[in-house]
C-alpha cells in the first residue's frame, strides 16, 4: 500500500490535490494499481510519515510479527486506525484476485467455513451499538431522517444532526464531549455510512443551529406523526416550566437571568424552559424564556404563542394554577384541572367513592359542587395518607424530644432558665420543626418572683383541617362538568408523568448545566434535548405496551452493553480474515430488541480478506511519484 497524491486543478494561482490510497497488483508481466480508499483533499498526515502510515495500515490488517519495529506517532496510528476501520466497514477486498477461487463471488454464502489459527484471534476497535442501533429505529419511526432533507440539510448535516441527538441520548453531555463519544467510543457511524472521526465539532454546533432553525417544522412533524402512531387525540393539554443554569457568567445572552432556580443553583443565570404536551407524553410546543420567568405569569402567553387548541383540557400544577390564571381560563372558555392552592383539607368518607389506580392503592375521591360552576376534588390518598402521617409523627416525635430535653436542664445548674430566654428557645424550636410546631401548645411553669422557669409541658393538639387531622388529601379544581371522578383524577395524574419528563430532560438527556456563550446556541442545547426525548418516549412507550417500565437511565445501560468488534484471523493459507459484527445480545437486550421488532445484530456482518505482505527489512521513505488527473 502507498499514499498516491494527484492533482485535480489549479485556481487563482493555487494548486489543489486530492489523496488515496492504493495497493498494486502483479498479474503475470504486469502491474496493475488500484485505489482502495479515497482520503479527501484534507488529508491531514504530512508527507514524511506516508510510509509509516501505509506500513501501519497494513500490520493493523495483517498482523503478524514485524522483523523491525514500527513506532508511529499518534497522529498517524489514529488516522491507520480510521482507515483500517473504514476499509473493513466498506468491504474493501484486499486479496489477490488471482488467489480467490471463486472471483465473481461477490458475497459470501450462508455457510462459510474457513480453516483458521484459533491462538491468532486478535479483537480490535470495540464500539457501543445498542443505543446507538434503538436510537435509529426511533428516528425512522418519526421520519426524521426523510423529514431533515425535505427541510434542506445536506448528507453530512443529516449525519451531524443525527449524531449529535443520538448522542443526548446514549451519552448525554455537551456537544464537545458528544463529538469526542462520536469519535472514540460508538459504533454510530457504522450504521449511518459516516465517518465521524473526520468531522469537525463545528459541524455538530452548525446541526444544532439547523435544528433550532427548523424548530416549528419539526416539532409540528413530530408531534403529528406520534399521534397517528398511537391513534391519540390531543384533548388534553399539559403545561409546565422547568430551568437550567448556566456555567459562566453568561454575558451577551439577554434571556440569562438570576431567578429561583429547582436545582438550587440561584447562584448562576438561569435560562426558563415552557413546555407544551400531549396527554400521551409528546412534546406539542416548546419555548425558552427568560432565566427570572414567573410560573403564575406565563400561562396567557403560552397559550397563545404555542396554539393550544381551544377545547383542550389545560392541566396544571400549584405554581400556575393561581386565581388570576384560572379566572382567566374561565372567561376565555377553556376547561381545565388544576390543583387547588387552599390550605385547609375537607374530606366526608361516607360521601367518596373508590377509584382504580395503575398502583393498586386506595384512593377515594370527594366530588363537591360548587356555585360558581366549578367542582372540586377532594381526594384522599392511602399511600399519600401513610407518608405524610410519617412525616408529621417523625417531625413530632423530634420536637418533643428537644422539648423534654429543654425541660430536664431547667433542674441542672448553670442551665439557662430565664422565663424570657426559654421561650426564645421554644420559638427557635417551633421555626426548626415547622411540620409539627402547629399542632403542640406549649407552655412554662416559672417562679415570677425570680422570673426563672421551673418547668416546659406540651401537649398534642393537631390542628383543624390539616395534614394531621386530615393526612393525604388534596384538592383538584375543576370546570368539566361531564366527566366522572376517575376521568378527573387520571386526567390531573399526568402532571405526574410530566415532572418525570423535566427529570428526563435534567438527568438522563443532559439539558443542564448551560457552556454555551451565544443565545442561539444555549437554545439550540435546549431544543436538542427536547427533540431527543421525543425518540425517548416513542421508546418507552413502545416498551410499556410489552409491559416494560424501566427508566431511560436502566434502559440506556442495559443496552449500552453491546458492542461491534472485529476479529481478526490467520487462515491457513497464510491470509489474513477480518470479521466485523455485533456482540451476540444478551437476554435483557434481546428483550429490548423483540418489543421494538428490531434485529438483534446491528449492522450486520462484515468480512475482509487480506493478502499477506512482504516483510520489509527497508524503512526507507520512498515516495510514489506524484500523478496528474487528465
Amino acid at each position: 500500500m502507498f499514499i498516491c497524491r494527484t492533482r485535480t486543478g489549479s485556481h487563482g494561482g493555487k494548486t489543489y490535490f486530492t489523496y488515496r490510497l492504493v495497493r498494486s497488483w502483479r498479474i503475470g508481466p504486469k502491474v496493475r494499481q488500484q485505489t482502495l480508499l479515497n482520503l479527501g483533499s484534507r488529508f491531514p498526515i504530512r508527507r514524511e510519515h506516508w510510509q509509516t502510515l501505509s506500513r501501519r495500515v497494513e500490520q493493523i490488517l495483517d498482523p503478524r510479527p514485524a522483523l523491525l519495529p514500527l513506532e508511529a506517532p499518534p497522529a498517524v496510528e489514529a488516522e491507520a486506525q480510521r482507515i483500517a476501520e473504514r476499509l473493513l466497514r466498506d468491504g474493501v477486498p484486499l486479496h489477490h484476485p488471482a488467489s480467490d477461487p471463486d472471483p465473481s463471488r461477490k458475497v459470501a454464502p450462508p455457510t462459510d467455513f474457513q480453516s483458521v489459527d484459533v491462538d491468532s484471534l486478535q479483537l480490535a476497535r470495540p464500539r457501543s451499538i445498542g443505543v446507538e442501533h434503538v436510537a435509529l429505529w426511533a428516528a425512522e419511526q418519526f421520519g426524521l431522517p426523510d423529514l431533515l432533507q425535505e427541510l434542506g440539510l445536506t448528507g453530512p448535516q443529516r449525519h451531524a444532526a443525527l449524531g449529535v441527538l443520538v448522542g443526548r441520548m446514549a451519552a448525554p453531555a455537551s456537544e464537545l464531549a458528544t463529538w469526542t463519544w462520536l469519535r472514540e467510543r460508538s459504533g454510530l457511524g457504522e450504521l449511518l455510512g459516516c465517518d465521524f472521526e473526520t468531522m469537525g465539532l463545528s459541524a455538530l454546533y452548525r446541526a444544532g443551529d439547523l435544528l433550532l432553525r427548523h424548530r416549528e417544522a419539526l416539532e409540528a412533524r413530530l408531534f403529528s406523526r406520534a399521534m397517528r402512531l398511537f391513534g391519540q387525540q390531543t384533548t388534553v393539554t399539559l403545561i409546565d416550566l422547568t430551568n437550567t443554569y448556566f456555567e459562566g457568567e453568561a454575558q451577551g445572552q439577554p434571556k440569562a437571568k438570576r431567578g429561583r432556580s429547582k436545582e438550587k443553583r440561584s447562584d448562576c443565570p438561569l435560562l426558563t424552559l415552557g413546555v407544551v404536551l400531549d396527554g400521551s407524553g409528546f412534546v406539542r410546543r416548546s419555548q425558552v424564556l427568560p432565566g427570572n420567568v414567573a410560573e403564575s405569569g406565563t400561562l396567557e402567553g403560552m397559550l397563545k404563542e404555542l396554539k393550544v387548541p381551544a377545547d383542550a383540557v389545560v392541566v396544571m400544577d400549584k405554581g400556575i394554577a393561581t386565581e388570576d390564571n384560572v379566572a382567566w381560563l374561565g372567561q376565555q372558555g377553556r376547561r381545565y384541572v388544576v390543583a387547588s392552592r387552599e390550605r385547609k383539607r375537607e374530606f366526608q368518607a361516607d360521601r367518596a367513592v373508590a377509584v382504580r389506580t395503575a398502583t393498586e392503592m386506595g384512593l377515594r375521591i370527594w366530588k363537591r359542587e360548587g356555585e360558581d360552576g366549578e367542582t372540586r376534588l377532594y381526594c384522599e390518598s392511602e399511600g399519600r395518607r401513610k407518608k405524610e402521617k410519617a412525616i408529621v409523627d417523625r417531625a413530632g416525635e423530634r420536637l418533643e424530644k428537644e422539648l423534654r430535653h429543654l425541660h430536664e436542664g431547667l433542674s441542672k445548674p448553670q442551665y439557662t432558665k430565664r422565663l424570657e430566654k426559654v421561650w426564645e428557645r421554644i420559638g427557635r424550636l417551633r421555626q426548626k420543626h415547622p411540620k409539627a410546631s402547629p399542632h403542640y401548645e406549649i407552655q412554662v411553669q416559672g417562679d415570677q418572683q425570680d422570673e426563672k422557669a421551673v418547668a416546659v409541658t406540651w401537649e398534642r393538639k393537631p390542628a383543624a383541617q390539616s395534614n394531621a387531622t386530615h393526612p393525604g388529601v388534596y384538592c383538584l379544581r375543576t370546570n368539566v362538568a361531564d366527566w366522572d371522578e376517575q376521568q378527573l383524577w387520571s386526567t390531573y395524574v399526568m402532571l405526574t408523568d410530566l415532572e418525570s419528563v423535566f427529570r428526563s430532560l435534567k438527568s438522563e438527556l443532559g439539558l443542564r448545566p448551560i457552556h454555551h456563550s451565544k443565545q442561539e446556541r444555549s437554545e439550540a442545547h435546549l431544543f436538542l434535548t427536547v427533540l431527543a426525548y421525543q425518540l425517548v418516549h416513542l421508546i418507552r412507550w413502545r416498551l410499556r405496551e410489552r409491559e416494560e417500565r424501566a427508566s431511560w437511565t436502566r434502559l440506556r445501560r442495559r443496552l449500552g452493553g453491546q458492542q461491534r468488534v472485529t476479529a481478526v484471523f490467520r487462515r491457513q493459507d497464510g491470509r489474513t480474515l477480518h470479521v466485523r459484527k455485533a456482540t451476540r445480545a444478551e437476554p435483557g437486550q434481546r428483550a429490548i430488541y423483540e418489543a421494538l421488532g428490531v434485529a438483534a445484530s446491528p449492522g450486520g456482518v462484515r468480512k475482509m480478506i487480506v493478502e499477506r505482505t512482504r516483510q520489509r527489512k527497508n524503512a526507507r521513505n520512498v515516495v510514489p511519484e506524484e500523478k496528474t488527473r487528465t
